[in-house]
């Protein structure tokens, strides 16, 4: 193999603006919750809770404790990255072959960023292989959302409604759902009397409002395990971010990718870029998960 050599560079803030943009468009996570800077060394959230009613007290009545308890959520930056190998023919072939290169790459980067993100922080697992990560499966909706519902194709928004009881149950309020396509599918053919109650769902449409709640609809929700929608207090219970440089190294030697192909000898050169992402569940009793059955 040859010498590996590699130029180091940044994304410009536009470009990055840009390319954030893009994930908030295609992340259900970015979507439906808060966005907030992300330290290297991670940012920590606490979650401030009173714990009791307030006292009525008698003229030189005694005063009791209330009690107050702080949960504190750790928001780890997690490393992401992807690769892409092209001839190196169009990458020397001017400024603006690299220009147009640079952008394809870019934006194809942001959208399978947005697609991680929610599979990451959704599911736990590794977006590329589809498999448990132990680095953040047990930071997972999947994983630490107790409260479920077995989903019911035909009473959808009644299955719904039953999630939303359960976070009412646990002093929670709901202000975001998001759902599978075939929950959306499901909602657009409950009829009354003949008459499609949710409309809006028919013909595969995407509506961002449900009874007053921000929603979204997106594959990444049952890519992985049995959930068909997850609900809650997706603006206030769950926070995500990313830390500020987003890096582009380009590789023209060696076998950066491990694929056992040395870039020079083919005339190839490698495109890669790295993300800093995590998110945080301050609450999962806001939340709720409607799932095909009691078991994956």
């Amino acid at each position: 193999m040859g010498t590996v050599q590699t130029r180091n560079e940044l994304f410009t803030p536009e470009r990055i603006a840009g390319m954030i943009n893009k994930v908030k468009g295609h992340s259900t996570l970015a979507i439906l919750t808060q966005q907030e800077p992300l330290a290297f060394n991670g940012n920590e959230v606490f979650n401030f809770t009173l714990d009791k009613d307030i006292d009525l007290v008698d003229e030189s009545g005694a005063k009791s404790a209330g009690g107050a308890t702080i949960e504190k959520v750790k928001m780890m930056p997690i490393k992401v990255e992807y690769s892409a190998r092209f001839s190196d023919e169009m990458w020397f072939s001017g400024e603006e072959a690299q220009l147009n290169i640079l952008k394809e790459f870019t934006e194809g980067y942001a959208k399978k960023l947005a697609r991680g993100l929610d599979l990451m922080a959704l599911h736990g697992v590794n977006p590329r292989t589809k498999e448990a990560s132990e680095l953040i499966n047990s930071k997972s909706f999947d994983s630490v959302v107790s409260q479920t519902i077995v989903y019911d194709a035909e009473k959808v928004d009644d299955v719904l409604e039953d999630a939303i009881y359960l976070i009412n149950g646990s002093n929670g309020i709901s202000t975001g759902i998001a759902l599978s396509p075939s929950a959306g599918r499901d909602l657009s053919k409950i009829t009354v009397n003949g008459v499609r109650q949710y409309p809006e769902f028919r013909m595969g449409n995407h509506p961002d409002n449900l009874a007053g709640m921000k929603i979204d609809i997106n594959e990444t929700i049952s890519a992985v395990g049995n959930t068909e929608l997850y609900v809650g207090d997706f603006a206030n219970a769950v926070k995500w971010g990313y830390a500020k440089n987003i890096g582009l190294q380009i590789h023209t030697a060696g076998d950066p990718d491990n694929s056992g192909r040395d870039l020079a000898g083919h005339n190839e050169i490698l495109l890669r870029s790295e993300t800093y992402v995590g998110w945080g569940i301050l609450d999962s009793n806001s939340f709720a998960r409607v799932i095909k059955s009691e078991t994956p």
